[in-house]
This record gives structure tokens, C-alpha cells and sequence, in this order.
């Protein structure tokens, strides 16, 4: 079986962006649902996509686990699955990390780029790993079934979590730094220990994270994709590609910002590159897989290496959540 699966995008949702996913043929899509909310506010936005999911049912519905994806593929549809980038729906409270989950939430974020109360993130100065609270909600995590994603966290804490987590965990949108040294983007000896555990790296489209932004080339991603797989292995690739169609500007402020700061000069590019980048004019929304599938074919992978990078990959890791 065949599986296409983009295990990170933050659109601004609507039944033309489900209609270019559906186009792309991809069987499963990751969204974010969460940056910075409490867990009232999250309330509101699950509430949001109960609406979203209804009024599109012939299109998308919630995924909860694997099999999901099955049907996805059997319905013709796209399954859904939440993803918080941020811990900060649950708080203070380790039992929320239950009521997350029951609420649909399969993928989390320890920390957004900044210090939260479970671990550091990637733009702190200070790296002092996963907290004791952190430790605890890691064991929670694995015991009701949400991914532990590292994503925007720096380094000692990703290899802390690692470490902690029995389950493989996921970064599930950066790049690799020897390609293009962003502060997202992540070491080749943190993603060697990452493969060695059995987690999996969701690369990023995200003009930020790439070589050149904007100007990347197929060609340059594709071959960072070889290299990368001699670091990792091939089964531990995956695409998350950080799609954030038709968002507003004054969205990625708010991504940045948050409630904590008054600041217009915090986060990746914001100081001198203000809004959301434009995207690689060969990926400019899902419809890209295909200019994937012929980039990765062009040097040199097979289509049973291909199948996996595009999505059987991340079907596999979804069987362990």
C-alpha cells in the first residue's frame, strides 16, 4: 500500500485548502491546532474544527490512530490528526495531558522555542534539558498515546527526551544543520541518536529552514534528502512540511509572540523578513508531492524509498503511538 501523509501543516483551514490536500492525494495530515492557547482556549478550537469537520465530511474526519489512515485510503478522504506546538494546553496539571488526548491531541511539542515548564527551547540561550515536570509528562505521554515532538527545542532537551521517552519520539518539521544552519534546523549527531532510537524526522518546506529560502531548489532539497538518509537510515524520513497557506501576516507575530512578549524583533527571521516567506515555486501547497516524488526519483531513490519518505514512513511510526 501507498500512503502520502504531510505530518505538519498550519493553514488557514478552509474547504479549498482540504480540496488541494485531497488533490495531492494525501491519505493523512498532521495539523496544528495549538501555539500558545490554555486549555479553555483549546476548548474553543477543538469546537472550531467540530464545525470544520462536519461541513467537509466528504473530505477530511478526525484521525485517531493508524487505521484511520486505512480508511482514509479506502474512503478517498484525508484523515485529520491534531498536534499542539506548544505545551501549553495542559498547563500546570499532569492530568490534562489525559484530557488532550481525549480531546483528539496525538502529537505534542514540549516547547515552542523559548523555556516552558517541561523543557528548553531552541532560542534560549540556557539549555537545562527536560524539567522534573517534563520527566513526568513524558511517561503520561506514552501511556495515553501523544508523540512527544521535539521540533522547536534545543538540543540537550531533545536528546534528554530521547532518552526518557520508552516510545520512539518525533521531530516532526525541521532539517538537518549541515544543510542549513537555522536555529530550528537540527545536528547530525542529534539525528543520528534520533534514528538509533527509532524516531522519525519530518522535513520542513518552510522557507526558513531551507538552503537559499524561497530560492531553494528541488534539486538542493532532494539531495539534502540523500545525505540526510546516510545519517538516519531511510525508514526514519518522513515530510512535515510546514505548510501555512493563506495565513495572514500578523498570524506569525502572534506564532513568535505569544502572550509573553511585546517584541516585533522575536523568532526565525523575524527582526528583517516580517510575515510568512513565500514558498519554493515547486512546492506552493501539497500539490508539490509530485514534484517530490520525481526530485527524490532524479538521485536516485527507488519508488519503494520514495513511498516511504512521502508517507508509508510516518504510517509505520503512527502504529507505535
Amino acid at each position: 500500500m501507498k500512503f502520502r501523509i504531510d505530518n505538519l501543516q498550519y493553514c488557514n483551514w478552509s474547504r479549498k485548502v482540504f480540496e488541494i490536500n485531497r488533490e495531492a492525494g494525501l491519505d493523512a495530515v498532521h495539523v496544528t491546532i495549538v501555539y500558545h492557547e490554555d486549555f479553555k482556549e483549546l476548548l474553543s478550537e477543538t469546537k472550531k474544527w467540530e464545525k470544520l469537520l462536519k461541513e467537509n465530511s466528504d473530505l477530511i474526519f478526525l484521525g485517531k490512530n493508524h487505521n484511520d489512515i486505512d480508511r482514509a485510503k479506502d474512503e478517498n478522504k484525508t484523515a485529520i490528526f491534531f498536534g499542539f506546538q506548544n505545551c501549553s494546553p495542559i498547563e500546570d496539571d499532569i492530568n490534562l495531558v489525559e484530557k488532550v488526548h481525549q480531546l483528539g491531541c496525538r502529537f505534542m511539542q514540549l516547547t515552542y522555542n523559548n523555556q516552558s515548564l517541561l523543557a528548553t527551547g531552541c532560542y534560549e540561550k540556557i539549555d537545562s534539558g527536560v524539567t522534573n515536570f517534563g520527566r513526568e509528562v513524558i511517561k503520561e505521554m506514552n501511556r495515553v498515546g501523544i508523540v512527544v515532538d521535539m521540533s522547536h527545542s534545543a538540543e540537550k532537551s531533545t536528546l534528554d527526551a530521547i532518552k526518557i521517552s520508552e516510545k520512539p519520539i518525533a521531530i516532526t518539521h525541521a532539517n538537518p544543520s549541515f544543510w542549513h544552519p537555522a536555529k530550528r534546523n537540527k545536528s547530525s549527531e542529534l539525528l543520528k541518536t534520533l534514528s538509533d532510537s527509532g524516531g522519525i524526522l519530518g522535513l520542513s518546506i518552510y522557507p526558513h529552514h531551507l538552503k537559499d529560502n524561497t530560492n531553494c531548489t528541488l534539486k538542493s532539497f532532494c539531495e539534502m534528502i540523500a545525505k540526510t538518509v546516510e545519517i538516519m537510515g531511510v525508514k526514519n524520513i518522513g515530510i512535515g512540511s510546514d505548510l501555512c497557506l493563506n495565513q495572514p501576516d500578523k498570524v506569525v507575530e502572534w506564532m513568535r509572540n505569544g502572550t509573553w512578549s511585546k517584541s516585533k524583533n522575536y523568532g526565525e527571521g523575524s527582526k528583517n523578513k516580517p510575515g510568512f516567506p513565500k514558498q519554493p515555486n515547486w512546492f506552493e501547497d501539497a500539490r508539490g508531492f509530485k514534484n517530490l516524488e520525481k526530485g527524490l526519483k532524479d538521485v536516485g531513490f527507488s519508488e519503494i524509498e520514495i513511498d516511504g519518505i512521502l508517507g508509508n514512513n510516518w504510517y509505520n511510526f503512527y502504529k507505535i503511538i
